[in-house]
């Protein structure tokens, strides 16, 4: 495994992201794994050399920590970046939610105490709150952070202009500062090259993209109708609309240049988001662990020149999508 530091920040993080979404409970959603099916994943991550961990609280309504809590519990502390994130509805609770000073304090608490550990590595702000001033934000994270309960700061999607604004709070107020960016991004959306991912080169920012195979269209899987996940994943039905002529002249381009490798598909794709610049680690969805070899064997590919603009070439603007 490759590592490469998170920005301009001295953390070390493995060049693939495990991304934890499909671990907790199936009662929370029928792809979702439980301990049991989980734990083989997460050791085998462990084995390929990955060492960054991403998490939300509201995967598996908290289950999900707990589970890679308990599993990852034996490993040296020091060797695992653990990051989760906050935001999303946690129950019925109108105070269960959101970025307010209240939230945030007791988010932390709740996601250490599932963790079952003393301190966070990432934490990260799942969405942007227009309920919430900003600055209460961003003073109540630098509060976490002084208090040793959290060691970097990070964000997820939301708008060039709203992600600027708080470097900027948090530059003039001496507050810990966001240190990384976690965007929507692969061949099929590219909308963060407008503004994001310039802003993130320019200003030092470690990004981290989810959904680098566009819930698994990229890879062939997400037109398989019949899959679990893709009748029931209601956030793939509404970012990738399967009727779009554009995203199959995408996924064709990819086709062609994993045929001329010799590679599968999702590697291609992978490697492409990887090898963006400003890239720091793509997060990958691993639900079998053959899935591994593709995001693995992914770090080996060079893509030249040529094959990237094939790639990029069949690419049409399309409505921002994922800052829900």
């Amino acid at each position: 495994m490759e590592y490469s530091n998170l920005g301009r920040t001295g953390l070390k993080l493995s060049r693939l992201a495990m991304g934890c979404m499909t671990f907790g409970s199936s009662k929370w959603a029928p792809w979702v794994l439980d301990e049991e099916q989980s734990r083989p994943i997460l050791e085998k991550a462990l084995d390929l050399g990955i060492n960054f961990f991403d998490l939300a609280d509201m995967y598996s309504a908290g289950e999900s920590e707990r589970v890679v809590g308990r599993v990852l519990a034996d490993q040296p502390r020091h060797k695992l970046v653990l990051a989760t994130k906050l935001y999303n509805p946690m129950s019925q609770d109108p105070n269960d939610r959101g970025l307010s000073r209240k939230h945030v304090f007791e988010a932390v608490d709740g996601s250490l105490k599932r963790l079952g550990t003393d301190y966070i590595d990432l934490y990260q702000l799942h969405r942007f709150d227009y309920e919430t001033p900003l600055e209460e934000t961003l003073d109540a994270l630098n509060d976490v952070v002084r208090a040793g309960k959290v060691r970097y700061l990070g964000a997820s999607s939301m708008h060039g202009w709203q992600f600027m604004k708080a470097l900027g709070l948090q530059r003039a107020n001496g507050w810990a500062p966001f240190v990384s960016m976690q965007p929507h991004y692969n061949l099929i959306y590219r909308e963060e090259e407008r503004e994001m991912l310039p802003l993130c080169r320019s200003e030092g920012i470690g990004v981290i993209p989810w959904s680098p195979l566009a819930r698994g269209r990229l890879a062939g899987r997400g037109g398989d109708a019949a899959s679990t996940r893709a009748q029931t994943d209601k956030t793939a039905n509404a970012l990738y609309d399967r009727s779009r002529e554009q995203d199959d002249a995408v996924i064709a381009a990819v086709r062609g240049v994993a045929e001329r490798h010799g590679r599968s598909p999702a590697q291609i794709a992978y490697a492409w988001v990887a090898s963006r610049p400003g890239i720091t680690a793509p997060i990958v969805g691993i639900s079998n662990l053959h899935q591994f070899d593709d995001a693995v064997a992914a770090l080996e590919v060079t893509l030249s020149e040529e094959d990237v603009a094939q790639l990029e070439a069949p690419y049409q603007p399309k409505p921002i999508a994922g800052h829900q």
